[in-house]
């Protein structure tokens, strides 16, 4: 036995899918909770759904498969894998990968070595992550070629899955020719559902209104907006996560007086907990392919106020489960949070009666659909 169990007399297998990801554990972003859940969900319907990666501090459980890499020194968190295919890797009949980088394009190389179809998860435009490696003067052309070189990536695949309408409208400005279909992240709402925050606000010592996030700490991400607006609250702002842009983020708050506490990297299972004991989530990020912490901030109870940008335009649904703003107003960010502050009650009703809409559950159904269409 492999681990995965057996078939029962007459029942069909799901198909077996070796997936590559250029991050995963123990980085913590959005592309790499929907890995692992997708691979928790795919094992829990008697399938196999084995993981390449570029190794780090995590250890490999059965069907993880970890590739040298090493790491990359302009953004802190990520590695560079050696596009390698490890032994022990499932002989598979779909490859799936969710990156472009070396680890995707060795996905790319599995699938063809074995004419297996090819299908890709667009997660995170490439071209955000130029600004890390390149000065200003070669910014717009390396913006170009990081598009030039996904269209090329993309058009390999037999199907593209975005995370959102607007995400999959971007992907097919790029003239990418293969099919592109919408197939959410999804939240596992058995996971983020609301949980006890005020033992939450008593463990970290926090007391009145709570405005927060956490995530990722990118320049990308334009947290210093979310200080700004938080400069005119009456609420403490409360930060968790990492990354490069946390010095000058927590610099910012300190300058301008911001009742702010930076709590670091939260384990996973602290976050249903975090989302509950905020009042109103803030996201001031305009690049999100879908946000997928809003929607577990919102499986939790919590209404989000997002920027009025990228996919966090449909993530959000206003005056219902939170408010959007004009992206770069800080005043009119402001003014959203003390909407939703004062409409806190009525507008978490809504996120929980919505919860199930957004469940994991509903996306594997729907990826597994997916996989069929594509080996017919």
């Amino acid at each position: 036995m492999d681990g995965y169990g057996a078939p029962a007399h007459g029942v069909v297998m799901p198909p077996r899918v070796a997936t590559f990801t250029d991050t995963y554990l123990p980085t913590v972003n959005g592309a790499t909770y929907t890995v692992r859940t997708w691979r928790e969900r795919w094992r829990a319907r008697g399938g196999r759904m084995d993981v390449v990666y570029p190794d780090g501090d995590h250890d490999p459980e059965d069907g993880e498969h970890p590739v040298r890499s090493l790491p990359f020194p302009f953004y802190e968190g990520y590695r560079l894998g050696v596009p390698t295919v490890p032994r022990g890797v499932v002989t598979p009949d779909v490859v799936h990968a969710h990156s472009p980088f070396s680890v995707g394009f060795a996905g790319y190389r599995y699938a063809r070595r074995h004419d297996v179809p090819f299908v890709v998860s667009y997660h995170t435009p490439t071209s955000e992550y130029v600004e890390y490696v390149a000065p200003g003067p070669l910014v717009a052309p390396l913006e170009r070629a990081s598009r030039g070189w996904e269209r090329w990536f993309l058009d390999r695949a037999d199907l593209v899955l975005a995370p959102s309408e607007r995400t999959a409208a971007d992907v097919r400005a790029l003239g990418v020719s293969a099919p592109v279909d919408v197939l959410p992240n999804g939240v596992d709402v058995d996971f983020f559902a609301p949980a006890d925050g005020d033992a939450f606000r008593e463990r970290y010592d926090l007391d009145g209104p709570l405005v927060g996030y956490t995530g990722r700490h990118g320049y990308e991400k334009r947290l210093d907006e979310l200080v700004d607006a938080a400069a005119g609250l009456d609420a403490t702002l409360v930060v968790g996560g990492d990354g490069p842009a946390r010095d000058d983020v927590e610099a910012r708050a300190a300058a301008k007086d911001v009742d702010a506490r930076f709590l670091g990297f939260l384990d996973r299972e602290e976050l249903p907990a975090f989302y509950s004991a905020l009042d109103v989530f803030a996201f001031p990020s305009p690049v999100e392919t879908e946000g997928l912490v809003a929607l577990e901030a919102n499986a939790c109870g919590t209404p989000v106020v997002a920027a009025d940008a990228g996919a966090l335009t449909e993530t959000v649904d206003d005056g219902e489960t939170g408010y959007h703003y004009p992206s770069g107003d800080v005043a009119a960010f402001r003014d959203a949070v003390r909407r939703a502050l004062a409409e806190r009650d009525a507008l978490a009703e809504t996120c929980l009666s919505r919860r199930e809409s957004v469940s994991v559950a509903h996306t594997v159904d729907r990826l597994e659909a997916a996989y069929a269409r594509v080996r017919n």
